[in-house]
């Protein structure tokens, strides 16, 4: 598996990783108006801590 990173587009991981919105929608992350843009500046526009997300996302993943 290739690791999630916070370079990431939302959209894509979650094409990929279709577990993952799971976690989006646990961090509260925006992964549907949100899903164009990186995961590092989605989840920093809602106030999420980056690092805790990418674990989160990678564990399920």
């Amino acid at each position: 598996m290739t690791p999630i990173t916070k370079d990431m587009i939302i959209n894509d991981v979650i094409k990929k990783y279709p577990e993952t919105i799971a976690v989006f929608n646990r961090f509260n992350v925006d992964a549907c108006c949100g899903g164009g843009a990186s995961i590092e500046a989605t989840a920093r526009a809602d106030g999420v801590a980056v690092d805790a997300l990418l674990a989160a996302l990678n564990d399920a993943a």
